[in-house]
């Protein structure tokens, strides 16, 4: 089942969770999914260093794809957004 990403309200964690499902849905490898969600977020936000981003991307696959949750996640500090 895919995850409805419209009630993600920061654009950034939206972008990273729809590109996880769809490397996942293309066959890719979960390492290689994993590095370009991080690739992902530090486009979002370059002034989060590797290991800030690789924590946060976790959390939020973890949070999403694994357990899906549809509770509010720590974030990053850009101000939540309304969905599309």
């Amino acid at each position: 089942m895919k995850v409805n990403t419209r009630r993600i309200g920061r654009k950034c964690e939206r972008a990273v969770i729809t590109a996880y499902q769809e490397l996942h849905a293309m066959g890719q490898n979960e390492m290689k999914i994993f590095a370009a969600c991080t690739t992902l977020y530090r486009i979002h936000h370059p002034e989060s260093s590797l290991p800030e981003a690789r924590l946060l991307v976790s959390e939020w696959i973890d949070h999403h794809i694994v357990r899906r949750s549809q509770a509010p996640t720590r974030g990053c500090n850009c101000p939540p957004t309304h969905p599309d």
